[in-house]
């Protein structure tokens, strides 16, 4: 089915044929499966912290870990789908997360579960990157937004299964079991996605194309002869650092090695978007700012009903199944309202009616289960929920040639936000408790991601830097 110049009047379900919706299953099915993985360490951040001997600022660290890869997986299975295709990367992705997923039961220590958790956050990011611009290049455009928040809805689901399956095994099997069983439905995932077609995008406008299509690729930039060399020492670098920052062993040359990253992402920018490369940089500030309002809750959520409210696996896993419901629901809401209303508007729009749900939820007492469950999915609903939208807000900004790598490349170094963010909210809750961090760190990084969302930050940054050009932002898709 092509896009047409006329509205399609149908109703938006029939404007979608069968392989349409094979291909958003299969890539629902393998988000799911990447939000149950990934959140699997904040379930358990207190019985590894128990095991391991480590304070809780050092166990929220491994939350970190799958943060400090992502960039490096967004940008190596996102150059992979430009290239080679978004199906060929989709598989690559969830075959790492889930190797990854499995060798963290077998961790033996502090750096081990942090080396295992790192594959899990290459996976990831490939993941996001490929199941995203594939779903997205294969429905119509006028339905890219209902496309991206329907997708994104399957990350809390996973979460919710994570949560209920904390509750029936931890208790009686350990944690490690937890991640053992994190591994069995990917075979599920490889099965569906075992003859999806390609992305009709992708397909049109690079793959038919031959050598010329793929010579404009992101990967052609970034594995030229030119490059290759300075760019695996510039991963090595970046790499390093980020493992020292987030290890907490960075010790005074921490600003050192803030700006080995700094400089090596804007070199890959650079590299892969060209003139466009501010824009990027535009993004990537817009989607860090986003982590740090929403990761310190998600992170650390589960932690406050234990240590806090001290609830028991059981009304932990009911509470975050509310929370992870209203995540998901709030993806699809976003999407179907972002199609009527614009991307920005509702994405602005969901983080200003989340501030209402803030306070109430972190001030409740332990004895109002049922309240906080409601207090939770509206919390959920709003603030997390309109997440679902980054996709179809980076992507849109990118060429098809580039969009895999650029948008898998800058939301993951955005997410960079969400390794900061389990740490601050752990060492802000020394000073003044966990439940009141939680609820002034939201408040405040809410109304900076709207701010910078609201002035259509990644937009303006490019056109001022660009000026002198005639048209600077031509080849871009701008939202």
């Amino acid at each position: 089915m092509t896009d047409s110049a006329m509205p399609d009047r149908r109703p938006w379900h029939r404007q979608l044929d069968a392989g349409q919706w094979k291909a958003f299953a299969a890539a629902w099915v393998g988000y799911l499966l990447d939000g149950f993985d990934f959140v699997l360490i904040t379930l358990v951040l207190t019985e590894v912290a128990d095991e391991f001997g480590l304070s809780l600022a050092t166990a929220a660290g491994l939350v970190s870990a799958a943060f400090v890869s992502r960039w490096l997986g967004g940008l190596a299975l996102g150059a992979m789908g430009d290239r080679l295709g978004r199906r060929p990367a989709m598989i690559a992705s969830i075959l790492c997360y889930a190797v990854g997923t499995g060798m963290c039961g077998f961790a033996w220590g502090y750096w081990s579960l942090f080396c295992f958790r790192a594959v899990v956050g290459l996976g990831m990011a490939g993941e996001y990157g490929s199941s995203t611009t594939y779903v997205m290049e294969s429905w119509p455009r006028a339905l890219r937004n209902r496309a991206s928040g329907m997708l994104l809805s399957a990350y809390p689901i996973g979460a919710v299964l994570a949560a209920r399956a904390y509750d029936l095994i931890v208790p009686h099997a350990g944690w490690r079991w937890l991640f053992y069983a994190g591994i069995l439905p990917v075979a599920l995932a490889l099965w569906l996605r075992r003859s999806l077609p390609e992305a009709g995008e992708w397909s049109r406008e690079v793959g038919r194309r031959g050598r010329e299509g793929a010579a404009g690729t992101s990967a052609s930039a970034l594995l030229s002869r030119r490059w290759a060399g300075a760019n695996a020492l510039i991963c090595v670098a970046v790499s390093a650092s980020l493992v020292l920052i987030f290890s907490g062993h960075a010790g005074p040359l921490y600003p050192l090695y803030i700006a080995v990253c700094v400089a090596g992402f804007i070199a890959f920018a650079v590299q892969i978007n060209g003139r466009l490369w501010p824009m990027a940089v535009g993004l990537m500030l817009t989607v860090f700012s986003a982590f740090l309002y929403s990761w310190p809750i998600q992170s650390l959520l589960p932690t406050y009903l234990k240590t806090v409210l001290h609830y028991d696996s059981g009304q932990v896993a009911n509470a975050l199944t509310w929370a992870g419901l209203g995540y998901a629901t709030g993806s699809c809401l976003a999407g179907i309202l972002a199609d009527r209303l614009g991307t920005r508007t509702t994405y602005v729009g969901g983080l200003v009616l989340s501030l209402l749900f803030v306070f109430p939820t972190f001030a409740l007492g332990s004895g109002n289960v049922a309240l906080m469950w409601v207090l939770l999915f509206a919390l959920q609903a709003t603030g997390s929920g309109i997440s679902g939208l980054l996709p179809k807000y980076i992507g849109d900004h990118f060429p098809v040639r580039l969009r895999a790598a650029s948008l898998g490349f800058t939301y993951n170094v955005g997410a960079l936000g969400g390794a900061v963010a389990p740490v601050l909210g752990a060492r802000v809750a020394d000073r003044i408790g966990l439940g009141p961090s939680l609820a002034w760190l939201a408040t405040v990084l809410a109304l900076l991601t709207a701010s910078l969302v609201a002035a259509d930050t990644p937009a303006r940054l490019g056109r001022r830097l660009h000026r002198e050009a005639a048209d600077p932002l031509a080849d871009a898709q701008l939202p």
